[in-house]
Parts: C-alpha cells; structure tokens; sequence
C-alpha cells in the first residue's frame, strides 16, 4: 500500500471537517511547494542577469580541448 493510499484510508474514517483540515493541509503543503520552486527559479534567473553580456561564445574545437 502506497502513502496516498493509506491516507486516504486513514482520512476517510474521520469526521468531515476534520478531513477537510486534512485536505486544506494537503493544499497549503502543494501551494508552498509551488511558491518554493517559484523563487528558487527567480533566483537562478537573477543569477543569470548578473552576468548577461560577459560572456562570448566562441566555436568549440573539442580536439583544441584535448591538446592543452
């Protein structure tokens, strides 16, 4: 039996309302999670910004690579 099974098992042995306290946990843990990668994004974007324009590419010659 998986976690969300045995959740589900549990919570639908409980009153109403304390499944939905159960399911509004659920949610604000989904939201949280959500919110968290958001600005784990934002801060590797930002991060990228900071050196925007330093950086010229040039062709790559991989056997150059091995000579050094």
């Amino acid at each position: 039996m998986n976690i969300a099974e045995r959740i589900y098992e549990t919570v639908k042995t409980l009153p109403e309302h304390t499944a939905a306290e159960v399911l509004d946990f659920a949610e604000s843990l989904k939201a949280k999670q959500a919110d968290d990668e958001r600005i784990r994004r934002e801060n590797a974007l930002a991060t990228l910004a900071k050196y925007r324009g330093r950086f010229k590419a040039g062709k790559f010659n991989r056997e150059e690579c091995y000579d050094r």
